[in-house]
């Protein structure tokens, strides 16, 4: 009888008999197996993306949705159109948003890093080709050539160079590693791609596009790694800028002049160039706390111009008031702030990138809006993501938020 101290006897193995493998060797193959399967199928992704900011952007667009066609109907009933045209329109570039959304959430997002070239001049093109080719808009002796018409249908390339912009600039400081400390490859160089950029769309007479432009690329190029002083000496250099055009508007084009002039002096032209953001402020003041309700809005029965587009917010907060104009500003908060832990969380520094210039673009595009109804900045005519009427904008945008979901799909697979 054996000891019950000796060690147990073990099996041996004759001739080529293989031996038997090892449980912990079996089990790392199979995680290893079970990620690889989960982590990519061709150009898709497997797994699951962040539901908190896609629950968010899907608020968002709801209320966005229901507030167009409260402060829509007016005035497309007053030019003749069916009451409900511009929400029928934007429900419809919704769905097809939503549908781009969910098709860039399973589409892994390097895809767009091998690409960022040809999309930048491709954009690029684009707004050369505006600049002879667009529909006809003249506002006050001014040409504004900021659509490309095609056949019964329009789009703004400018919408398409915010992202190309991104995403050029995220591979740009993804491929310069510690060069990005110098003055040539982090200043002078992003500063050329990025003027390239801001010179078309100021050609577009789009002073808003040009200002929204070189904000967000100021943003990739602080995240980037370029060297903080600059920043500090570009905040001089603005502020500069904006004394001397103060002081000498004469320098600017005549419509950008008249929305200067009548940012500075609250009774210049109540009837013409003060009229917009003078009705806002009233349409504003009349929601009070709690507002006068969905849909009954007095001041977008043609007091406030174009309601539906940049200065919907002011019939948010007339209809829903203090406390509903704070509701929707703290979500496009969390949605910032949510993309922010995205892109940290992100596999690489071009997700990272990628992820915090499109929150970027949401943050100072919805801050821009916010300043300009309130007659705090002028009137520089930026929309309201997920607000305003536009069909290119909101189907770039959700395209955008759909890139968003697949970085934090490809970060999520760690945990597979």
């Amino acid at each position: 009888m054996a000891d019950r101290l000796s060690p147990p006897m073990r099996r041996q193995r004759y001739g080529n008999e293989p031996a038997e493998p090892k449980r912990s060797r079996e089990k790392d193959e199979s995680s290893r197996t079970r990620f690889q399967k989960s982590k990519v199928s061709g150009f898709t992704m497997l797994g699951n993306f962040d539901v908190p900011y896609f629950a968010l952007v899907m608020i968002l667009l709801a209320i966005g949705l229901v507030m167009l066609l409260s402060a829509s109907y007016p005035t497309a009933y007053f030019y003749g159109e069916n009451s409900y045209s511009f929400f029928i329109k934007q429900a419809a570039f919704a769905v097809v948003g939503v549908i781009a959304m969910l098709v860039m959430s399973k589409i892994d997002y390097s895809i767009i890093r091998k690409y960022a070239n040809i999309l930048y001049f491709g954009a690029f093109g684009l707004l050369v080709v505006v600049l002879f080719y667009h529909t006809d808009m003249t506002v006050g002796g001014e040409a504004f050539k900021r659509y490309i018409p095609i056949g019964p249908m329009s789009f703004q390339p400018s919408e398409i160079g915010k992202f190309a912009l991104i995403a050029f600039l995220a591979v740009y400081f993804c491929r310069i590693g510690n060069k990005v400390k110098t003055f040539q490859y982090g200043i002078f160089i992003p500063l050329v791609f990025i003027g390239m950029y801001c010179g078309l769309v100021a050609l577009e007479n789009h002073v808003s596009g040009m200002i929204l432009m070189f904000a967000l690329g100021a943003a990739i190029m602080f995240v980037g790694g370029t060297r903080s002083w600059i920043f500090w000496l570009g905040v001089i250099g603005i502020v500069a800028i904006v004394m001397v055009v103060f002081m000498f508007p004469d320098m600017l084009p005549n419509y950008v002049q008249k929305k200067l002039v009548a940012f500075t002096d609250k009774s210049f032209e109540p009837l013409g160039a003060r009229w917009q953001i003078n009705n806002s402020l009233y349409a504003m003041g009349s929601g009070g706390l709690f507002g006068v309700g969905l849909g009954n809005s007095k001041q977008k029965y043609m007091y406030v111009s174009e309601p539906q587009n940049d200065f919907i917010f002011s019939i948010v907060c007339e209809e829903l008031g203090f406390i509903g104009a704070l509701v929707i500003i703290i979500l496009f908060i969390l949605l910032v702030l949510r993309g922010i832990q995205i892109a940290m969380k992100a596999r690489d520094r071009f997700g990272s990138y990628l992820v915090l210039g499109i929150s970027a673009q949401i943050g100072i595009q919805t801050a821009l809006n916010i300043l300009v109804i309130t007659d705090s900045i002028p009137n520089t005519g930026i929309s309201l993501p997920f607000f305003s009427y536009g069909g290119t904008a909101l189907l770039m945008l959700l395209a955008e938020m759909g890139v968003v979901l697949s970085v934090s799909r490809k970060a999520n697979q760690r945990k597979v």
